[in-house]
């Protein structure tokens, strides 16, 4: 005996309105969420630029309780992809904070130590260390970083992992007077260098592999030193 089809008119009708209503109210949160998370990021910018400048990140560490120096702070950069140091535009904003899922200030703060593990995984990590030089490159067409300023980097984006290779790294480049500025190649070798070289010895450095020049200067110095 065949089905009745009236029967199955109701469900469907049912699902549907159940679903549309299902996405209605997903819609209206979204955009209630968004509201909220331009609402916030007007609360930091400069009325004349509309933009989030280095006063506006300053009220915003200090209503997360943190430096403006933390590292955390140049990892909530990062997952907004800011192109400008300093500055933050709504577009990043939104980004960023979305994809954090936090639309207030305390979401925000309790949302950092999951960043962190975020970025700590090796396979972002090496995108957020990559990040860390581009985002200091403040001037148009510039593609190096002076010593003092790299030092400064390296302390706060690899200290953590690498504190003995990075301590002895910057000792060198304070001392050395051959190089004024670390461009993007040197920058990444040093990060190889770390995960990939036995420490203190440096036993499986090879110099005719295809390592930056100041990394074959940094282990012969520190040849020399052991010596």
């Amino acid at each position: 005996m065949p089905r009745s089809a009236s029967k199955k008119g109701p469900a469907n009708s049912s699902n549907s309105s159940a679903v549309d209503l299902f996405r209605s109210a997903s819609g209206k949160a979204a955009t209630k969420e968004l509201e909220r998370i331009d609402q916030l990021y007007y609360a930091y910018a400069n009325n004349l630029s509309g933009m989030i400048d280095p006063e506006g990140i300053e009220s915003l560490c200090s209503d997360l309780e943190v430096d403006h120096t933390d590292v955390r702070i140049l990892m909530l950069a990062w997952k907004m992809q800011a192109e400008k140091q300093g500055y933050f535009t709504l577009e990043e904003w939104r980004r960023g904070l979305k994809a954090l899922r936090a639309d207030t200030i305390v979401k925000l703060k309790k949302a950092l130590p999951e960043l962190e593990k975020e970025v700590r995984r090796p396979s972002n990590y090496v995108e957020f260390y990559s990040y860390a030089f581009r985002y200091c490159l403040t001037e148009e067409k510039q593609k190096s970083i002076d010593i003092e300023s790299i030092c400064e980097l390296l302390e706060l984006v690899l200290g953590l992992h690498f504190r003995p290779q990075v301590d002895l790294f910057v000792q060198y480049l304070r001392t050395q007077i051959d190089y004024k500025v670390i461009n993007m190649d040197q920058w990444m070798g040093f990060y190889r260098f770390c995960n990939e070289i036995s420490f203190p010895d440096f036993s499986n450095y090879d110099a005719e592999l295809a390592w930056p020049l100041i990394l074959d200067n940094f282990v012969e110095w520190v040849r020399s030193k052991q010596t």
